[in-house]
């Protein structure tokens, strides 16, 4: 089968490998979407800290059941959606319902190869039907689903203002489910074009960074800035930033992670009173109240997906969707 091979920084190939043999609790999917997200960027780029070369990228996919073990609530030709976050379902987080947190979690397309191949076989726990959606949208579950995450981390409530800074994908995901939470959302970036989307597209507000956004972000709520800030930018300056702006007794979600510490001002910290919370991936409840979300056309996934690419043609085109000037919000690969 063709496979796409990410063998060092920079470097994809298209290599032919043995189809996968389906363990006894596996099922075996012909891959069907892929989405490239800021993860598999960043492993071409060779920025990505939990993986060693050769990897096969991909853990944004969708699929159809090829074979599936006897028993199985699949069915071969389902169409499915993959939660890639591989949990052992013994440990401590596991068995607090937190499998996100996982401590030998492993991950399709970062720890194990993922779904840039035409087939796949992946526990069948981790697979699940996708009905009453397309292909297209059942591939982009797992980036919407971490923003689902990072809001219901956040407990918002209707009418509260919340601030996102970043407006890639993930940061677009909180957005959207903030806003179905009733929260007032404001958005905060670098890059016009993005805040262009997050205005005209998905009519939220916006505030450009730079030196006039401090005023910008006080007038919008009366002075008093934000009950819930989201970090999406995986910058440490901006995360640092990011507790200036939040409210007194309000909350700071990180959903970036960095290789890097961060610092705060203790006082300031404590003066506010403030709730810290990191957000990391996303449990199977917010996989499935996107799906439910998707089912009711309450998530704009026609103007998420930017950009498409045949399989065979990503070795050579896969750079282009790293250059801002491409404008690509989400890019998905038709196999």
């Amino acid at each position: 089968m063709k496979t796409i091979v990410c063998d060092r920084p920079g470097a994809l190939v298209l290599r032919q490998r043995p189809v996968p043999q389906r363990g006894a609790d596996e099922v075996l999917l012909r891959v069907r979407r892929v989405g490239v997200c800021g993860t598999d960027l960043h492993i071409y780029a060779g920025r990505q800290p939990y993986l060693s070369y050769p990897r096969v990228m991909g853990h944004e996919f969708s699929g159809e059941v090829i074979e599936a073990p006897e028993g199985s609530a699949l069915r071969a030709g389902d169409a499915v959606y993959v939660r890639p976050y591989l949990s052992c379902g013994s440990c401590l987080a596991c068995r607090r319902d937190k499998p996100n947190c996982c401590t030998a979690l492993k991950v399709l397309g970062v720890h194990v190869d993922g779904a840039l191949a035409e087939q796949v076989a992946v526990p069948q726990a981790f697979v699940h039907r996708a009905d009453g959606i397309g292909l297209d949208e059942a591939a982009m579950i797992e980036f919407l689903a971490i923003g689902a995450h990072a809001v219901r981390r956040a407990r918002l409530e209707p009418g509260r203002h919340a601030l996102v800074v970043g407006a890639g994908p993930i940061g677009l995901a909180a957005a959207i489910f903030a806003r179905l939470d009733g929260a007032e959302v404001t958005v905060l970036d670098l890059r016009e074009d993005r805040l262009a989307f997050c205005r005209e597209q998905l009519g939220l507000h916006t505030v450009r960074l730079g030196d006039e956004d401090l005023a910008a972000l006080s007038a919008r709520t009366g002075g008093e800035f934000f009950e819930t800030v989201f970090d999406a930018t995986g910058n440490p300056g901006a995360m640092e930033r990011g507790f200036e702006l939040v409210a007194h007794g309000g909350s700071y979600v990180l959903i970036s992670v960095v290789a890097s510490d961060i610092r705060f001002s203790d006082p300031e910290f404590h003066k506010r009173e403030m709730t810290l919370l990191a957000s990391r991936n996303a449990a199977p409840q917010d996989f499935e109240r996107v799906l439910r979300e998707m089912r009711a056309g309450r998530v704009p996934t026609a103007l998420l997906a930017t950009h498409r690419l045949a399989f065979d043609e990503l070795p050579e085109r896969f750079a282009e969707l790293a250059d801002p000037a491409a404008g690509a919000i989400k890019a998905l690969v038709e196999l």
